[in-house]
């Protein structure tokens, strides 16, 4: 066979296609890459300091973050002049916020190094300010989200959870809810349900699992050890998650990513909340999940030139990995 084979797999979810490279052995060295720190010697570490106080708090970075340009007038002359199609501007205003929910003063080790009660603050305080920017009704989407190490853009070392009130919803969030909707319609249930059900029967790609929640490295992953959380109980909206909810996504955070740290000597990664937008019900399609991305390489010009992501190691590769299941002649050095 010959090297570098790609095999296309299709996400069951949104119908997206993946890239997955299947017949390469695994090489930890190749992957392994330990998260580097930021460079804070100068300035400081402001969320130590602001604001005050010893426990988890709420800093707000950047109150109307987001500037809608141009008005309705200008995107009339151009659809006109050019034959453009433009979205209608007549509420261009600044909207939306930057905040950030951080740990205590001088807390900067990793999320699964703090313990479980730690990571329930922090995820309490996304919790909430979901809860709250539903109330307010004033944009559509609130992105939660943890940059670890400065390959995955973090610009700090203390441990935080970055909260971007948005006014549209990510396109990746929106093709979910299409394609989830889709599947409740010809399946008949939950494409999240189902695929709780089946990973946890088949296991070939099972990461982890308890009473409440399953982990696990889905069938066409983007990047390389991409690893999703999602609760056994059906439920679209985050902010609605109680006490036991937040607990349960706590101690799967704190085991996934320890399983991760163990495996490629703390890797840098993006951690991502998906749960349904601000203003719109889709309590019986939607399933709220954690996706956890590794950033472990670069991407290349296929990805870039096609938009289909390429994936080096395959999901079940990683998860023998991570499981410690791996053969030894498949860790090397080449």
């Amino acid at each position: 066979m010959t090297a570098g084979l790609f095999e296309l797999r299709k996400d069951p979810i949104t119908g997206w296609w993946v890239a997955t490279i299947v017949d390469r052995a695994f090489h930890r060295d190749r992957f392994a890459r330990a998260a580097v720190e930021v460079d804070d010697r100068v300035w400081g570490c402001t969320n130590c300091t602001t604001p005050s106080g010893d426990g988890v708090r709420t800093r707000m970075l950047k109150d109307y973050a987001f500037h809608v340009v141009g008005t309705e007038g200008e995107a009339r002359a151009l659809d006109r002049e050019l034959g453009i199609a433009q979205v209608s501007l007549a509420q261009a205003r600044a909207t939306g916020s930057w905040r950030t929910v951080v740990a205590p003063p001088h807390e900067h080790r990793p999320l699964h190094a703090v313990g479980t009660d730690l990571i329930m603050a922090l995820i309490s305080g996304a919790r909430d300010a979901l809860a709250a920017a539903i109330a307010t009704g004033q944009t559509s989407y609130l992105t939660v989200v943890q940059n670890w190490g400065v390959q995955a853009g973090a610009r700090t070392n203390h441990l935080c959870l970055d909260l971007y009130d948005l006014p549209q919803i990510p396109h990746r969030i929106a093709e979910e809810l299409g394609g989830a909707a889709r599947f409740v319609i010809r399946e008949g249930e939950c494409p999240f349900c189902r695929l709780v059900r089946d990973e946890t029967v088949h296991q070939e790609r099972l990461v982890w699992e308890d009473a409440d929640s399953v982990a696990f490295a889905p069938y066409a992953s983007r990047s390389p050890f991409e690893i999703w959380i999602v609760p056994r109980r059906h439920e679209a909206d985050f902010s609605k998650a109680d006490g036991p909810a937040i607990r349960a996504t706590a101690e799967a955070l704190r085991q996934v990513l320890g399983m991760l740290a163990t495996a490629l000597d703390g890797p840098p990664y993006n951690l991502v909340l998906h749960t349904a937008p601000l203003r719109e019900q889709v309590d019986g399609t939607y399933h709220w999940h954690w996706e956890i991305h590794p950033r472990l390489r670069e991407i290349a010009g296929l990805e870039l030139g096609t938009g289909l992501p390429v994936n080096p190691v395959s999901p079940e590769d990683a998860v023998e990995e991570l499981l410690g299941r791996a053969a030894p002649d498949a860790v090397g050095t080449g």
